[in-house]
């Protein structure tokens, strides 16, 4: 197939062009999980914090951007987005935040066991057992959207200056 139906960027295939009915079942259960986190009692900001931190460490520049203008629009601050990868030297986010970010982070990086135990254990100082859950699956659901993106080259498109 060529490029302008398969929906592909170079050599890439935009997996949720080419498998809509997998990606609509994501989008689906992305809606579930934004329902979860707000009957929990996350705020947007929050969410957004969440979704921004997991695609910096998984390097995803399209949910970084659409993540990006979402947390903007929620009311957040672009210096507390500015320094969201240095979150812990800094005194600008709750503790409620705090361990949010460090269960998120651990929730990404499941190959270390010690940073799981550890921010579990913070969460749990703050946070309800339906916030960490609701934490955990804003995690695990925008590291699925990332996957998405970063295996289909999804391209960020320049906007203009203003």
């Amino acid at each position: 197939m060529s490029d302008t139906t398969t929906g592909t960027a170079g050599r890439r295939v935009f997996i949720d062009k080419q498998s809509p009915k997998a990606y609509h079942a994501l989008v689906q259960a992305s809606e579930a999980v934004r329902a979860t986190a707000a009957d929990a009692g996350l705020d947007r900001i929050l969410v957004e914090l969440i979704n921004l931190r997991v695609s910096q460490i998984n390097g995803c520049a399209f949910c970084l951007d659409v993540h990006t203008k979402a947390a903007l629009r929620a009311g957040e601050t672009t210096q507390r987005l500015g320094v969201l990868p240095a979150w812990r030297d800094t005194e600008l986010f709750t503790s409620r935040e705090r361990a949010a970010l460090a269960l998120a982070e651990a929730t990404t990086d499941i190959a270390n066991a010690t940073a799981q135990e550890d921010a579990y254990e913070d969460a749990r100082q703050v946070l309800t057992e339906d916030e960490i859950s609701a934490v955990i699956w804003v995690a695990l659901t925008i590291n699925a959207f990332n996957r998405v993106s970063i295996m289909s080259k999804h391209p960020v498109r320049r906007l203009p200056r203003q």
